[in-house]
């Protein structure tokens, strides 16, 4: 059996399970591991081909205080708000893309703008209190009343099950969109870019427009799983959704699972999922900053000694073919 007939029986192994009734519980962490799944890949379609963004959690913020806001201001669906959040997202990534970009901003100095973005909207969401509710969150406006259960102006749905296939699809749509970026050549374009700017840009790369171009789609992406975040959670905070800690989060989840493999971010935020349950129910509340602490820890381990991830790694020792091209199989890159 090949790959693809591989992933595709196994796909609809787990488009199954909600079928057998795992429980709510159960059915929750599906879907919160689905859906940091579908986040992590839409970064790393960005990370992966060497423009390391610590700025993401500002896109995820975005998407997500967008819908929120106007549900509750104007009664605006979130299906209209997930559009209006889109745009808003690329005009930002575009404003912060193209000076980078154009004037070579690259490397740490890249990494460092990006950081920037995520906190400064993290402060302007904490700042616009009235509005956002500050650091306590916004929750949005109840639509499932007088005893219904679904209501698809509102994207509320009280059955996870829904939740679960709806995520699922993005999920897909991501893997999708990852591979054909992998496959595209504006991938190739991008690795000779990460090279060597100045030479590829000799034979007639453009450079700009490459790296915009892969930007912003990674950008769109993760702004559609804050909008996915808010309604199935239906409340978002600052800190869940927005600044450098949960930007770090993603570059560690995808670090840890395999950032050149194409299920290796969706392997990372299994093991985050895991992890995170797992210090809830050991320490719970009692010790503020541990989980970050130990994710920071882990960082720097899985850099040093597991550089290709869980599964990269895994595929290399077992697999019968290595899991990346040679001239991607390195450590974490910084844009160039």
């Amino acid at each position: 059996m090949n790959r693809r007939n591989l992933g595709v029986l196994l796909a609809l192994a787990l488009a199954a399970v909600p079928l057998f009734g795992p429980g709510k519980y159960a059915l929750h962490l599906m879907v919160m591991g689905l859906l940091w799944s579908y986040i992590y890949t839409s970064w790393s379609i960005m990370g992966r081909l060497g423009l390391v963004s610590f700025g993401h959690g500002a896109f995820l913020g975005i998407g997500a205080y967008t819908v929120v806001m106007l549900w509750n201001a104007a009664g605006v669906s979130p299906w209209l708000g997930a559009v209006v959040a889109v745009v808003l997202t690329l005009a930002v990534a575009l404003l912060i893309g193209l000076p980078c970009f154009r004037f070579k901003i690259v490397g740490h100095y890249f990494a460092l703008v990006t950081l920037a973005l995520s906190e400064v909207t993290r402060l302007i969401i904490v700042g616009l209190r009235d509005h956002t509710g500050g650091s306590l969150g916004l929750t949005p406006k109840p639509a499932l009343t007088d005893g219904a259960t679904a209501s698809l102006w509102a994207l509320q749905f009280s059955d996870k099950a829904v939740w679960f296939y709806i995520v699922f699809i993005f999920w897909l749509g991501a893997l999708f969109v990852w591979h054909r970026v992998d496959r595209g050549m504006n991938r190739l374009a991008l690795q000779a870019i990460s090279e060597e700017e100045d030479a590829a840009a000799s034979i007639g790369i453009d450079v700009t427009r490459a790296k915009l171009t892969v930007t912003l789609i990674s950008a769109a992406m993760t702004c559609l799983g804050g909008v996915l975040y808010a309604q199935y959670q239906l409340y978002v905070n600052p800190e869940t959704v927005s600044g450098i800690g949960i930007s770090l989060q993603m570059v560690f989840g995808v670090i840890a699972g395999g950032l050149f493999v194409m299920l290796g971010p969706t392997v990372g935020a299994v093991f985050l999922l895991v992890l995170s349950e797992s210090l809830r129910v050991l320490i719970g509340n009692q010790v503020l900053g541990v989980d970050i602490t130990i994710y920071g820890l882990l960082l720097v381990i899985f850099i040093i000694y597991m550089p290709k991830g869980i599964l990269g790694t895994a595929l290399q020792r077992f697999g019968p073919a290595r899991a990346t091209p040679p001239a991607t199989a390195r450590p974490l890159p910084l844009a160039k």
